[in-house]
């Protein structure tokens, strides 16, 4: 932010051409705040390297140990498959939702109620314990013929997993499904309807890419949480990161560095998503805004010429 000093007072200061000056405005409490974070950040660092409770040679012998990297693996394709799951079954849910059907409104809303109120950790002790509720289950016609099958070979500790995290995150995904579908500015159904468009073109065409710039920060928020969700699979002893880094803590004693290794992996995913994330949005801001926003290359660039 600059001051102008008006045409009169640069006149009389001695400006014959009276054209305006250019005084850049003072902000001391900016460079105060700037140079106190800069301590703080100083402080910190130094405390992470100087620290010897840190144990930087643990982590660094753990990070890139076989063990580690197969249970992280392990979180990723169970992050990755609870998100697919989950989606798909996010979409009907919120179709259901906005139904005018009574029934299929009232049977969506009462499945989201119960598996966002149930907390995650209970859902996936419940699906574990399956088998004590039903020992078998039976597909046929109701009261008549039909064949069975054992729920304790059907449901293990990895399936038991895979389904608490998908429904939990279906429960989820179906209101931020439903809540960008609810974006779309109704004028926009009108005119494709008065244009003829047929409704699954109108969908797929209008409707679903704009309601896209709404789902997609919710959607990638649920992506994170459900990384960070696979910590609690432990319960059921499936070798995923967290539960991997407090075997080998359990073995030598060294918990914070093998804390910290499952920390930066957590952190490297995450980051990960976040620029995954970026380019998606990016995409589909296109007809939204004039300018797309320019890439972390495209800003380093930019900075490089100036």
């Amino acid at each position: 932010m600059s001051v102008l000093t008006p045409p009169r007072q640069a006149a009389a200061a001695g400006d014959t051409d009276g054209d305006l000056v250019v005084v850049p405005a003072r902000h001391p409490w900016r460079w105060a705040g700037t140079a106190l974070v800069l301590v703080l950040l100083a402080q910190l660092v130094h405390g992470l390297v100087t620290n010897p409770g840190w144990d930087w040679g643990t982590f660094a012998g753990y990070f890139l140990e076989k063990s580690v990297v197969d249970a992280l693996l392990l979180t990723v394709g169970l992050t990755v498959a609870g998100a697919v799951l989950g989606f798909l079954g996010g979409i009907p849910l919120a179709a259901m939702r906005l139904s005018a059907n009574p029934v299929l409104s009232g049977v969506a809303w009462t499945f989201i109620w119960v598996f966002r109120s149930v907390p995650l950790l209970v859902q996936l002790l419940f699906w574990a314990n399956l088998g004590y509720l039903y020992e078998s289950l039976q597909i046929g016609i109701p009261f008549g013929p039909g064949f069975s099958f054992p729920t304790v070979s059907l449901i293990g500790s990895f399936g038991a997993a895979l389904l608490g995290l998908a429904l939990h995150e279906a429960a989820y995904a179906g209101e931020v499904i439903r809540a960008g579908l609810l974006s779309v500015d109704q004028g926009q159904h009108e005119a494709a309807t008065a244009l003829g468009i047929p409704r699954w073109r109108q969908f797929y065409r209008i409707v679903l890419p704009q309601a896209m710039r709404a789902i997609l920060p919710n959607a990638a928020n649920l992506l994170i949480m459900l990384l960070k969700s696979t910590s609690m699979v432990y319960v059921l002893a499936i070798g995923e990161l967290f539960y991997q880094v407090q075997v080998i803590y359990g073995r030598n004693g060294r918990v914070v560095p093998l804390l910290m290794v499952a920390t930066v992996w957590y952190v490297i995913l995450t980051a990960l998503l976040s620029i995954l994330q970026f380019y998606v949005e990016r995409h589909f801001a296109r007809g939204a805004v004039r300018t797309l926003p320019p890439t972390p290359f495209q800003r380093l660039k930019a900075a490089l010429r100036k």
